[in-house]
Order: structure tokens, then sequence, then C-alpha cells
């Protein structure tokens, strides 16, 4: 599955398709759905269903990283995700992606069926995260994050935050180069939310195009995030997907490849018609 995805994601690319990546959080803490998929058969059902609404990859995730949260320890997480991403790889020909900052977590999810390790770190928090991803021949997506989730939203400051996360990411990608992970292996996303304020977020939109210009595939976050709610007059995550729509049209156009969204049926369609005014 590994070298097909990449084989998928290059020719959609270079179809100028969007993928799209739907969100499965196994956690009971979640921001927007904590607790809904929490049980194992709830999360098969889920995973089903974003399939069958659209989604091209299912990013899997066994812990909350929303702003204030803690560390999961890890056979804790293992115990959550294991056995989905095993279920869903076994009956399912969908690319899945683990969303982990730990090591030890991507090999097994890795060895369960995941291709794809989506890292909130950037390879930052585990020193054993790039031997891991490029020893299995899996692809990574490097984001970027100020501080961690437990402090990350305390004061986030920068000089100028698109030129700080570019370098960061640029610095991130090298390191994983250099640890043998292949650039074609490599996916990079700016961040949204993670170590960053509101106007922080809409500055990085605006100016999506310039980490499109790093050369590897862009992969972008929005999905009923808080700075959506916030411009839109404090709505609660559940009320968010006009904005988040606008936020996905807006990241296509700029160039992004990837979009990892909750509503997939929606999103898909707004991505649909994003591309086919853009490129048809």
């Amino acid at each position: 599955m590994n070298s097909s995805f990449y084989a998928t994601l290059k020719s959609e690319m270079e179809r100028h398709h969007t993928l799209i990546m739907g969100i499965l959080n196994i956690t009971p803490d979640s921001f927007s759905d904590g607790g809904k998929y929490f049980n194992q058969a709830d999360a098969y059902d889920r995973a089903m269903r974003l399939i069958e609404e659209g989604a091209d990859i299912l990013d899997v995730g066994g812990e909350s990283t929303r702003p204030g949260s803690y560390p999961l320890p890890l056979q804790e997480e293992l115990d959550r995700i294991l056995p989905v991403i095993s279920h869903i790889s076994s009956e399912r020909p969908i690319p899945i992606s683990v969303d982990t900052y730990k090591a030890e977590t991507a090999r097994h999810a890795i060895e369960a069926g995941a291709c794809l390790v989506n890292d909130i770190s950037g390879l930052s928090f585990d020193p054993a995260m790039a031997s891991v991803v490029a020893e299995r021949g899996a692809m990574v997506c490097i984001m970027h994050i100020q501080g961690s989730p437990k402090n990350m939203q305390i004061n986030p400051t920068y000089e100028d935050v698109v030129c700080d996360v570019n370098k960061w990411l640029t610095q991130q990608a090298d390191y994983g180069l250099s640890q043998g992970i292949p650039k074609d292996h490599i996916i990079i996303d700016p961040g949204i939310g993670f170590g960053k304020t509101t106007m922080h977020n809409l500055e990085i939109l605006r100016r999506l195009n310039e980490f499109c210009e790093m050369g590897y595939p862009v992969l972008i976050g929005t999905s009923r995030k808080s700075f959506i709610g916030k411009m839109l007059g404090g709505l609660p995550p559940e009320e968010r997907v006009e904005g988040t729509a606008a936020s996905v049209a807006i990241s296509i156009a700029k160039g992004a490849n990837i979009v990892r969204v909750h509503d997939v049926r929606e999103m898909k369609r707004v991505a649909q018609m994003t591309d086919a005014i853009l490129f048809h």
C-alpha cells in the first residue's frame, strides 16, 4: 500500500485532483467529535461511512492533540487504534494514515496496515520517528507545531509566521532526508491551530502558495477549528461546516494537495467544484 499510495498521490496531483483525508478520532476528548467513535465497532462503522462519502485517505488517531491536552500512554494509544487499523486494512483497500508522534505507535500501525505517518511534531518529539518511517518505507506528513499541545496556544509568537514556519518545515524535511526518508515520501503541513493565533492561521491560508514552492505535497487541516468559530461570532465546532468549506476552497486555490476534514461528503463536493473551476 505504501508504493501504491505514493503513486496515487502523484497521479492525482498531476490531474489536479485534491485528495480528501477523512478524520477518524478514536478518542474520548477530541475537540470536535471526542467520544463519538471511541468504541471499536463505532470507529469501524465511521470508517466505512467516510469511505462511502468519498474519503481518499483515512487518518486514524488515538490521542487528542487539542490545545491543553496531555500525552497519552503508549499502550493505551495502541489499544485504541491497532484493532481498527487492522480491521480496515483487511477489509478495504484504502490508504490509512496514523496520527501519532510516537515512533513505537507508528511502527505498530505500519505493521497493521498504515502507509502514512501524520506526525504533528514534524519528526521533533520522538528521535526514533524518522528512522522508523525510513526503515518501514512509509510516507510521512511533517507538520509544524510551536510548543506542545499542552502549551502551544499560550501566546504563540513569530517574526513572520509564514517565513518562520516555512524555515522550520524545510529544516525538518532536510532532517528526514538525512535519515533516509525519500523526498517523494514527504508531505508538509503548516499546522493550522498548532501554536498559532487566529491571525496567524489566516495569514498562512492567504500565503499557502509559499509552502507549495518548497517542492513537497501540501496537506492542510482547517476542519472545524477554533479560528473559524472565532471569525464567525463564536460558533461551536458542529456549526463550522460553511467556514471550513471556505477555508478548504481557498487552500486548494492556493495549492493544497490534501485536505484533512471531518465532513467528508460536503468537503469532497467543495474540492471537486474548486478543482473544476481552477483546472478544467
